[in-house]
């Protein structure tokens, strides 16, 4: 028999001395000879119209030596990991605050924020839509052309009014989690330049390493075997860092002047040029039997995604196939939707849409119990999905559910009576 060689064993994290000695390089730590420094022009507006953008002011100070605008991305002006319908550059309208709207590269920082603040960008606000439930009538202002709801899925099982209208108990209500910023350690930092041979290389803390690569090289217009990703030490991500950020920036700065470009951005700028975790709203009628078996699941999850897709409709179906939770529910009714709004837009962060239904499954289970009488324990111990159990989506469980006996253990540790509350759930 083969011995595992990393699971169950001590084994050294690949980087971890590097970085606890203080020799692990970032983006903001490479320097290279005739560096120039970026910096990007963000707008404190969610949503309005570009009527001008004048550079003029910026270009002439001595120092700059590139000022860009959306009409200066030689291929498609568009990112995005499932849809590129994030601008690199707006030029046209401005969709959230995460928009960038013009590039500088100069001889220090100083000048590049100097000339930054030259830029002057005529613009008129358009009405702005910030809660998903408003975005989905048909009355509201459209985010893009294709309209505001960019992912429903539904799922189907059973009969769930039937079975409500057997069930001993019902309850009902609505939870809410919020948007959360991964707020990793490093901020965004990128340096690109152009090698010997004419390739752009991007130094970047990604995670997407080969899609950053089709990105930019789709967006410079250049073979994508002409771009070369390295991907330096990670101060964090968690998910954050798998949406372009500075990549394409930087690198349209250093294809333009010819020099390498390195962008840092502070705090505040990166909390604008990030994904944050989905806000979700979710509407649930969960239904049990006198005995707390339950009976049916309705439930209504509606997820914003800000101005942008990014994962939306990954992260939206993974939301609905966790809306039951752990537990057998032999008739459910799941939609699911993902929205635009003007809000800063959501991506990838920890448990990819998995994390916000336990708020509104366990919170419904707990109320069952309560007005059931029955022990919190007692109810998921009677529900809990085991090998052989069959999900909503029709999904047979033939391996690793392991649920029970982790909530034994659990309960033990507790110094609970395992005999009481296994109830009728038998033996499991």
């Amino acid at each position: 028999m083969v011995k595992e060689r990393i699971i169950g064993q001590n084994t050294i994290k690949v980087d971890a001395v590097s970085k606890v000695i203080g020799k692990a390089q970032y983006p903001a730590d490479l320097e290279m000879c005739s560096m120039l420094y970026g910096r990007l022009l963000q707008l404190d507006v969610a949503h309005a119209r570009i009527i001008n953008i004048n550079t003029s002011d910026a270009q002439n100070i001595p120092g700059v030596k590139a000022v860009l605008t959306g009409k200066d991305v030689p291929g498609l002006n568009g990112q995005g990991v499932l849809c590129a319908d994030m601008p690199v550059l707006s030029f046209e309208r401005i969709r959230s605050i995460n928009d960038v709207v013009a590039l500088v590269a100069a001889e220090s920082m100083d000048i590049a924020e100097e000339a930054i603040n030259k830029i002057k960008v005529e613009y008129e606000e358009l009405p702005g839509v910030f809660d998903p439930e408003e975005a989905m009538k048909e009355d509201a202002p459209r985010i893009h052309d294709k309209g505001n709801i960019i992912y429903h899925l539904k799922i189907r099982k059973g009969n769930v009014q039937e079975a409500f209208a057997r069930s001993a108990v019902i309850v009902e209500d609505v939870y809410t989690t919020q948007m959360v910023d991964h707020a990793f350690l490093q901020p965004e930092s990128c340096l690109a330049y152009l090698d010997s041979r004419g390739h752009l290389v991007v130094h970047i803390a990604t995670q997407y390493i080969h899609w950053d690569r089709y990105e930019i090289a789709r967006a410079l217009n250049m073979p994508v075997h002409k771009i070369k990703v390295v991907n330096t030490a990670v101060g964090g991500a968690f998910g954050g860092r798998e949406d372009m950020t500075l990549q394409i920036r930087a690198a349209l700065l250093a294809a333009k002047t010819g020099r390498p470009v390195k962008i840092v951005s502070d705090r505040t700028e990166s909390f604008k040029l990030h994904s944050k975790r989905h806000p979700i709203k979710m509407y649930y009628k969960t239904g049990a039997d006198p005995q707390g078996r339950l009976t049916a699941l309705e439930a209504k999850i509606i997820g914003d995604t800000g101005a942008y897709a990014s994962w939306a409709p990954n992260i939206l179906r993974k939301a609905a196939i966790h809306a039951t939770g752990p537990y057998i529910i032999p008739n459910v009714k799941v939609d699911s939707y993902a929205v635009y709004t003007n809000n800063p837009f959501a991506g990838a962060m920890r448990g990819f849409g998995a994390a916000q239904p336990p708020l509104a499954h366990e919170s419904q289970m707990d109320r069952i119990a309560e007005k059931l009488g029955i022990h919190p324990f007692t109810i998921r111990w009677i529900n809990a999905m085991e090998e052989g159990s069959q999900t909503a989506t029709g999904q047979t469980l033939d391996a690793s559910v392991g649920l029970k006996e982790c909530m034994k253990a659990t309960a033990a540790a507790a110094g609970w009576n395992l005999e009481e509350l296994m109830g009728g759930g038998g033996n499991g």
